[in-house]
């Protein structure tokens, strides 16, 4: 059981600065159903509504705003770093060193508008929906204790499991990170719905992406695979749509956040999903050898360092039987590599300093390619649900 009390120190001060910002009120009543879910302001869809409608607001304007700091001033900070590279009498799409990049770069005032917009709407993302939920923990902690020993699907929680240093940093700036706040889950679910621009409010994007997972050719009954895996599923969007999509097989979504998982949990019981999670490492998920007909997963590796990938890779192998298959969907998948522009080589840079992408440069010089044929997967290109237009790769474990 999880130390209900054991909350992230970082917390302390958020809510009167949020509150200084947005003028936020006090958190609405809410009434718990029969299964001790909370929904007062009810769900549209698949999404519960937010619980107030302040946060509702400030949420819709911040996915707005990084829609605008994103896609918007793509094309202005491009321009105006080809710009600044012109006047030094330099090419801003020839590689150039990152020295370069950052000497040209640190002092201008439009490339450091578009960074600290960028990552101050990423921190108000968070900070707002934590400042609510930490006016009244207690409520959202009766929620999920009341649906951790709930069905369908069961749910496996290791408090005291060995972490590793490379689980624990706050990636995106989320402050606890994936595993340091116990009601991380809820703020992760709607932090990301603000990621994708409110293009997955409805799980649409995770629901296409295991409507399109490749099955297993050889051996079992064709199209039927009987178990599958998600690693790293953080809140299982794709590990439940993956069940709605075989709904005869077992089905399995792990990552090294306990927060994650049990409020994966918690919303698999309430869309009816028979799932199971559990905490556990993507380098040893500590399943028998040749469990699984299809493992994946998605933005996993450029969260990890190399070489934990490397591991990771080694590990999926030796669970999935043969013939099975393996189909990670992230950036730069197969032989795709980021364009070696001065302004796609500083945008990383930032994402690395300022938002706590520490891996981006590990994961763009790994060869996952060659990495899963080291370990033993027969490997193939153009793998279906292409992430953002560019290849993804599909590994097959050799009969």
């Amino acid at each position: 059981m999880l130390d209900r009390r054991t909350f992230f120190p970082a917390l302390s001060g958020l809510g009167a600065a949020v509150s200084a910002l947005f003028g936020s009120r006090p958190a609405e009543a809410a009434k718990p159903s029969f299964k001790g879910d909370l929904d007062p302001r009810g769900t549209v869809g698949r999404l519960e509504r937010l619980p107030t409608l302040d946060l509702e607001s400030q949420q819709d304007f911040l996915t707005g705003f990084r829609v605008v700091t994103g896609r918007g001033f793509r094309s202005i900070v491009s321009k105006r770093m080809v710009a600044l590279f012109e006047a030094k009498g330099l090419d801003a799409y020839s590689d150039p060193p990152m020295e370069t990049i950052l000497e040209i770069a640190e002092n201008d005032h439009i490339l450091g508008m578009h960074a600290r917009t960028w990552v101050s709407m990423q921190e108000f993302t968070w900070s707002t929906i934590q400042e609510l939920l930490y006016r009244d923990p207690d409520k959202y902690l009766d929620e999920l204790e009341a649906a951790d020993n709930a069905g369908p699907g069961t749910l496996e929680l290791n408090p005291d499991m060995y972490l590793p240093d490379h689980v624990k940093h706050e990636i995106h700036i989320m402050p606890g990170g994936y595993v340091g706040d116990p009601l991380g889950g809820y703020v992760y679910h709607y932090g990301t719905n603000n990621f994708s621009g409110g293009r997955n409010d409805q799980d649409e994007t995770s629901i296409g992406f295991a409507n399109a997972m490749p099955v297993p050719s050889t051996p079992q009954p064709a199209g039927r695979p009987l178990r599958i895996l998600e690693v790293g599923c953080t809140i299982g969007r794709i590990t439940i749509a993956l069940k709605e999509r075989f709904p005869e097989a077992e089905v399995w979504g792990i990552d090294a956040g306990g927060p994650m998982v049990r409020y994966a949990h918690m919303r698999a019981v309430d869309l009816g999903a028979d799932v199971n999670f559990a905490q556990r490492l993507a380098e040893d998920t500590k399943f028998e050898d040749g469990y699984f007909d299809i493992v994946t997963s998605y933005i996993l590796h450029h969260e990890m360092p190399a070489e934990i990938s490397k591991q990771t890779v080694k590990e999926i192998l030796r669970i999935l039987r043969p013939g099975g298959v393996y189909f990670p969907i992230d950036f730069y998948t197969g032989e795709n590599k980021p364009s070696p522009s001065a302004a796609q080589k500083y945008r990383h840079w930032w994402d690395y300093r300022w938002n706590n992408e520490i891996w981006w440069e590990e994961y763009t010089d790994l060869d996952l390619f060659g990495a899963m044929e080291t370990a033993g997967f027969e490997t193939t290109e153009d793998g279906p649900a292409a992430w953002i237009g560019r290849k993804n790769l599909m590994g097959t474990k050799p009969v």
